[in-house]
């Protein structure tokens, strides 16, 4: 209604404020660097430090480094300082990074697919006790890292791994991370489809390639063609799953945005059906559209997951044909739900050549390299010298001969590595945690080991499949949103009003085509003084509860609030 000179004119509307529109997309034209990060990565690109490593750092010592390339660029091989000895977690937030920097790395070996040979094994093994002090611990990512590394030796750790095919190269970073893969692509009987060699196509493409070096977060990515879904594909930024299409036969189905941290979201399907040699161009459309459409302005929102999220699963199809592929993709089917709740091929497994594969397990994750080296003797005895890495901090044993089985488990079992392990042992998973960690606010690895072995002796009898994720701070590394039990790092008073290392309790959370992040009880934390009381009155009502084959995870979703406190 027009305003007459009795009433005067409406005000014009207040815009609500709302995020800068170019978050600093390059496809868009915002190509100015917006924070910090992005200006390092402007100024030089992350993989040309390798050649300041090794022609100045690593001879003049830490002192000597550049702090951008310190605490930025070495990452792009692998390379993070790691916690110095003695800071409390309540220090973890307040000191600047100097503070927290020791003068030691942590480094990370990428294993893409999991694939080692037992020459790689053993090496992997020698530079851990010469230059490691011993770690080597196995990731939820298939790689192994190490501790206590001095700058002064990393080009000879470098110069043994590359020698026998091994690499650190954007193990970290901004980039293109390692690419999980199944343990058993090629040699399981119910594989649907191998994805190796899409694998190694995508390495040879684009790992190390400076046109996809400066992405806007990393790119966590994974192909399977197992029916047991084995790679955690709902929480990577691209995965490749296999399914059988009813006219083109077995290939993969798409799914891309899937992270956790402090803003966890699952992937979704974008519905389309890719055959297995057009893994690689259709993983290059992706992180394409992650480095050219990704977010900048923000890191906390720079992950490709926020911006599936906003785009949606059409939207996001429809450029990636159009821009990048400049063809249509076939539309395809959903993966059929796993037969099996365990996903890690632990135990003895016959392969489709008629010998079998040995998975063991661990705690949490944590070996040295001396007991790699004797997994590596291990498989050289039974084996055919292939060993794989899992994405739940496990390893296997390939190609074993029927009547070599039992002799593969006895040795394992000597070194205190689970073939048939409890439910404990099998589902307990933790970070790296406040002993190397600076982002770290409480104890992990210990605290999960020690856990394993309580709850043995307090309920042997459980048997049903339990997850235990413990996570030293908010950021997920252990994948606390999609356990049944989810352990967050955090202090807290105890009953005494001191402040002790305790746990914010996720419960429920699942992964697998009925995957979801678990519920969180209002006020529900616990000590870590209390953990093992917590844990084993919470599964003692677990199945004192359950209905007939009734999982965790779904208990947890009804249970009431008592049951679960």
């Amino acid at each position: 209604m027009a305003a007459t000179p009795d009433q005067p004119a409406p005000a014009t509307p207040r815009r609500k404020a709302g995020r800068h529109r170019g978050e600093g997309q390059w496809a868009v034209g915002h190509h100015t660097p917006l924070n910090g990060n992005e200006q390092f990565k402007k100024d030089d690109d992350g993989l040309n430090v390798r050649t300041r490593i090794e022609t100045i750092y690593s001879k003049r010592g830490f002192d000597s480094i550049d702090p951008n390339d310190l605490r930025g660029r070495m990452r792009w091989w692998g390379l993070y300082t790691q916690r110095k000895p003695g800071i409390d977690g309540g220090k973890t937030a307040v000191l600047e990074p100097e503070e927290l920097d020791d003068e030691y790395f942590m480094l990370r070996v990428r294993i893409d697919g999991g694939r080692l040979t037992t020459r790689q094994l053993r090496v992997i093994g020698e530079i851990s006790e010469e230059f490691a002090r011993g770690t080597a611990d196995l990731t939820d990512r298939q790689n192994v890292q190490y501790h206590w590394i001095r700058i002064e030796d990393v080009p000879e750790i470098w110069r043994r791994l590359e020698e026998v095919g091994l690499s650190t190269t954007e193990a970290c970073g901004d980039t293109p991370r390692v690419i999980l893969g199944s343990p058993v692509a090629g040699i399981a009987e119910n594989e649907i489809i191998d994805g190796t060699p899409a694998i190694d196509e995508i390495q040879r493409r684009f790992i190390g390639n400076p046109d996809f070096s400066n992405l806007p977060r990393k790119f966590k990515s994974a192909i399977s063609g197992s029916p047991h879904l084995d790679v955690a594909h709902e929480i990577n930024d691209i995965a490749f799953v296999g399914v059988n299409h009813p006219e083109h036969g077995p290939g993969f189905d798409l799914w891309v945005g899937g992270g956790l941290s402090t803003n966890p979201k699952l992937g979704v399907r974008l519905g389309a059906w890719v055959p297995l040699d057009e893994v690689p161009d259709v993983y290059g459309g992706v992180i394409g559209i992650f480095r050219d459409y990704g977010y900048r302005r923000l890191r906390t929102r720079a992950r490709l997951k926020f911006l599936v999220a906003d785009w949606g699963a059409e939207k996001f199809r429809q450029i990636l044909q159009d821009e990048y592929l400049k063809r249509e993709l076939i539309d395809g089917p959903a993966p059929e739900q796993p037969a099996q709740t365990w996903r890690d091929h632990l135990g003895v497994h016959r392969q489709k050549d008629g010998r079998f594969y040995v998975g063991f397990a661990a705690r949490v994750g944590r070996v040295d390299g001396s007991t790699l080296t004797k997994i590596a003797d291990l498989a050289d005895q039974h084996g055919s010298g292939r060993v794989r890495t899992t994405a739940e901090q496990k390893m296997i044993v390939l190609d074993v001969a029927e009547e070599q089985v039992d002799s593969l488990v006895a040795g394992l079992e000597a070194l205190d590595l689970k073939v048939t392990p409890s439910p404990f042992r099998r589902g307990t998973m933790a970070c790296t945690g406040i002993e190397f960690c600076k982002l770290a606010i409480v104890e992990t690895k210990a605290r999960g080991a020690s856990l394993i072995d309580e709850l043995e002796r307090r309920i042997p009898e459980f048997d049903h499949p339990i997850t235990i994720n413990i996570n030293g701070c908010p950021n997920a590394c252990a994948r606390i949103q999609v356990a049944d039990i989810g352990l967050k790092g955090q202090l807290m008073l105890d009953e005494n009003g001191d402040q002790v290392e305790g746990y914010q309790v996720h419960l429920g959370g699942a992964l697998g085509l009925d995957a979801g992040f678990g519920r969180k009880v209002r006020g529900l934390k616990v000590t870590s003084a209390e953990l093992p009381d917590y844990v084993e009155r919470v599964l003692g009502r677990f199945q004192e509860e359950r209905e007939d084959g009734e999982r965790f995870a779904t208990w947890a979703a009804r249970a009431s609030a008592e049951s679960l406190s």
